[in-house]
């Protein structure tokens, strides 16, 4: 049984390096990505609740729950921000994110989790959908589900595929229990990578993305071999069914930097019918619509998945529109993220900054996997 994120557990652990409480299970510190080697290997400990202390401005103990005090209405400083993590390994950085709140909004609804596996690493990033109730919960239980069930089912044999499916799959059914009812739901948006010694596996519902970013300019691949990602909604939602029913994926190769993920938008379906060009479709006030997402209000939830061979180096980068607003294009965000794969931290954080310079008008996630060339390892 999926054990239910919203339970609180008791701190019996600290983190040697910034002090922050760690639970038992944990691999890493969330705060500042400290490997606790102390810590027996677990799964992701289910998402921690702290218990509010005073105001930071005049000291009452009467904390709302969004945050700001109400005697002197000061907004408290919220332990999500800001997090980066940094996710370390024998050769190096093997991942790493960061996530903001952004200028706008009041707290970050966005969330997302990191882990090894075996053979790569599983990245999940969510976006809470404002307009309902507890979107920051929403995202935080799918991103910590999913990336528990996409270890636990690699680490079994699974194929990246089926295990992408299936874990979202998990992640929606934590994300609907939070729910008291489908007119209360709770709900976010998900998208998961996983990579592997020459493939990397994407799955997604929403509008949260994934980008191939190639680390050898205008890489130079067999067209015919290559997913163009031209996206046609019939075929598309063909192709998925006969995943979801064969629990594999076609493999296809990856050249130049491109968007590994089509999103589940009213902006997307206009543009693949015809029926507005891209430019109009984002002009539009229903641009961001999303037509799928995880939540006991949603229907029937089918996760996206794809999987690609990777012919050359580069990096997979996940993030929430938070990020893609200001960098849509591929070949923008591999620009901007420079050699993403020699300083994973440091392209995470420049690009939240850059998202904050050019506005930040919503939460901000990105991170980053690394990827060797075939045959040197994921």
């Amino acid at each position: 049984m999926t054990e239910d994120p919203s339970v609180v557990k008791t701190a019996e652990l600290s983190c040697p390096v910034c002090d922050e409480v760690v639970y038992p299970g944990e691999d890493f510190c969330e705060a500042c990505g400290h490997r606790l080697d102390e810590v027996a290997p677990a799964p992701p400990a289910a998402p921690v609740v702290r218990e509010a202390g005073g105001c930071t401005g005049c000291g009452a103990q009467a904390i709302d729950g969004d945050g700001y005090c109400e005697r002197c209405g000061l907004r408290q400083p919220a332990d999500r921000d800001h997090i980066e993590i940094e996710l370390p390994g024998p050769g190096g950085v093997l991942a790493a994110g960061a996530s903001d709140r952004g200028r706008r909004y009041s707290r970050n609804e966005d969330s997302f989790a990191i882990a090894a596996h075996s053979g790569g690493v599983a990245v999940v990033v969510c976006d809470g959908v404002g307009s309902s109730p507890d979107p920051d919960e929403a995202s935080l239980a799918a991103a910590h589900t999913g990336v528990t069930e996409l270890v636990t089912l690699l680490e079994a044999g699974a194929d990246p595929a089926a295990a992408t499916r299936d874990a979202a799959l998990r992640a929606a059914e934590a994300v609907a229990a939070l729910a008291p009812s489908p007119d209360a739901a709770p709900s976010c948006t998900y998208v998961s990578a996983v990579t592997g010694p020459s493939t990397v596996t994407v799955g997604w519902v929403g509008d949260s993305r994934a980008y191939w970013l190639s680390a050898v300019p205008e890489a130079e691949v067999d067209t015919a071999e290559v997913d163009t990602g031209e996206f046609d909604v019939e075929e598309a939602d063909t192709a998925e069914q006969n995943t979801a029913d064969q629990g594999t994926a076609e493999v296809t190769a990856l050249g130049a930097s491109r968007q590994l993920t089509d999103d589940d938008s009213w902006a997307a379906i206009m543009v693949a019918r015809g029926a507005l060009t891209e430019a109009e479709a984002e002009a539009h006030p229903n641009a961001h619509v999303i037509t799928a997402w995880l939540g006991a209000d949603a229907d029937e939830v089918r996760p996206n998945v794809r999987t690609f061979s990777v012919p050359g180096p580069g990096a997979v980068l996940v993030c929430s529109d938070g990020l893609w607003n200001y960098l849509p294009r591929a070949e923008q965000l591999a620009a901007a993220a420079g050699d993403a794969a020699a300083d994973p931290l440091g392209t995470v954080r420049g690009l939240v900054r850059h998202a904050l310079e050019a506005g930040g008008r919503d939460n901000i996630t990105v991170t980053v996997i690394p990827v060797a060339a075939r045959g040197n390892g994921a």
